[in-house]
């Protein structure tokens, strides 16, 4: 299986204090959102546009864009960002 990159990566907050993480791929977008706790409205989105684009039925900037939303709504995305 081929992965979808995205660019340029969304930074999120790693699970260790400090760490943050970028996120560059649909693949590795799709393991950060199974591990968040709240899954509102973006994250349901960001799912979709995952699958979407792994299924060849939208593109990795696409779920990029969701993924970002949905770190946002998380609370996942660094206050820099």
């Amino acid at each position: 299986m081929a992965t979808h990159w995205f660019k340029p990566p969304v930074p999120v907050i790693g699970e260790r204090p400090g760490m943050t993480y970028n996120v560059n791929s649909v693949e590795a977008a799709s393991e950060y959102l199974v591990k968040w706790a709240k899954r509102g409205r973006k994250w349901n989105q960001a799912v979709s546009a995952c699958m979407a684009a792994m299924a060849g039925e939208a593109t990795a900037q696409e779920a990029r864009r969701c993924f970002r939303l949905a770190a946002i709504e998380e609370g996942q995305l660094p206050s820099c960002s």
